[in-house]
């Protein structure tokens, strides 16, 4: 699978990354012919303590992790398309603002991004707090609330440093490869590519840091100005476009068979936004129901189905019931787009009902 593919390469690369990296250290010997920029296995005596030494470079020291931002760089390339790549910091800053609420630590760490010319879909986060966004991903996804999600899933294994555990794991102590300390006792490791082309799979990310990364996505969402409804609407929108891959998109790259497949990763987002909305809104097949009455089926629309579209509809009712469920406000219409209070709720399109009908009837049930 393309997909599962790129991501075994992501980790490659990682390895790599990591061994370029530490070969740019100044008291390293020349590289011998067996030395390329992709290190010198060796096949025991390195402890892991050396090896945790390592990766804690490139992953916390500040120098360390700017000399691995740019080896992913050199590696993948970057497409520097000033419309995506604007996108994509507004992104980020909204998405750093929103972790920052939540947790404070991202300000000592903030995130190093790129768009690398990757067509497929797909994204990733590794040492450093470190990420690159395949241009494929903004192919697929129109919608900047659903691109935030994926971003919000990557930056969740960043603030839990799954990909630093990760790499641990994975490593077996008999195929470590030398890790060299200078005179000066720093860092100058040096871990061959074969290493990270046996070992990145499904050791690499576990089920349930998927699904920590999930969650910490939703928390994230919730905290931005982004619909929350986003999170299950992008595992329905993958299902549809590329159903092919059972499971999911941005676990997939790690594992097929160990992670949450895109259903039950649409299903776990659709019951925590029911929760968010103090058990008020919800989806069954495309038909949006508030408290328990149908509310809305909408109609295709925008390159989305009815059942995509319709999480993006339950997602703004949420917004509204999360605060005031005991109290919610009235809805009107204002220039073709139905509120309730302040939130926009939908803007009919074509096959909708008219916003007036739909005033009427959230008036009624809500």
């Amino acid at each position: 699978m393309k997909l599962k593919n790129f991501r075994k390469k992501a980790a490659v690369t990682t390895a790599a990354a990591i061994c370029a990296a530490a070969l740019s250290f100044p008291a390293l010997p020349a590289p011998t012919a067996e030395a390329s920029i992709l290190g010198v296995l060796v096949s025991s005596g390195i402890q892991y303590a050396q090896l945790d030494r390592a990766i804690s470079y490139y992953n916390n020291d500040e120098q360390g992790r700017q000399k691995f931002f740019q080896e992913i760089k050199d590696k993948y390339g970057t497409n520097d398309d000033a419309a995506l790549n604007s996108r994509l910091d507004t992104i980020m800053g909204n998405l750093s603002t929103a972790i920052a609420a939540v947790d404070p630590s991202i300000n000592e760490k903030p995130y190093n991004y790129f768009i690398n010319n990757e067509t497929s879909f797909n994204a990733f986060c590794t040492l450093g707090h470190n990420m690159s966004v395949n241009t494929g991903l903004f192919n697929l996804i129109d919608s900047d609330d659903e691109i935030a999600v994926v971003l919000g899933h990557e930056m969740g294994h960043g603030q839990k440093d799954h990909p630093a555990k990760g790499i641990r794991k994975s490593i077996p102590i008999d195929v470590v490869a030398q890790i060299f300390a200078d005179a000066q006792g720093g860092y100058a490791g040096a871990m061959g590519a074969t290493i990270f082309a046996n070992y990145a799979t499904a050791l690499q990310v576990t089920k349930p840091q998927e699904w920590e990364a999930d969650n910490l996505a939703f928390d994230y969402i919730t905290h931005s100005t982004y619909n929350p409804g986003a999170c299950a609407a992008i595992w329905q929108r993958v299902m549809e476009k590329q159903p092919s891959q059972s499971s999911s998109f941005v676990g997939e790259i790690f594992s097929p068979s160990d992670h949450p497949t895109n259903e039950q990763r649409r299903d776990n987002y659709a019951k925590k936004l029911h929760e968010f909305s103090q058990n008020k809104v919800s989806v069954d097949n495309g038909m949006v129901k508030v408290n328990g009455k149908d509310f809305l089926s909408p109609a295709p629309a925008a390159g989305m189905s009815t059942a995509e579209r319709s999480y993006f509809v339950a997602g703004n009712l949420a917004a509204v019931y999360h605060t005031q469920a005991q109290t919610v406000p009235d809805a009107w219409v204002q220039d073709g787009t139905v509120l309730l209070g302040n939130q926009p709720i939908i803007t009919p399109q074509n096959g909708d009902p008219s916003a007036q009908e739909l005033a009427n009837r959230l008036n009624t049930i809500k």
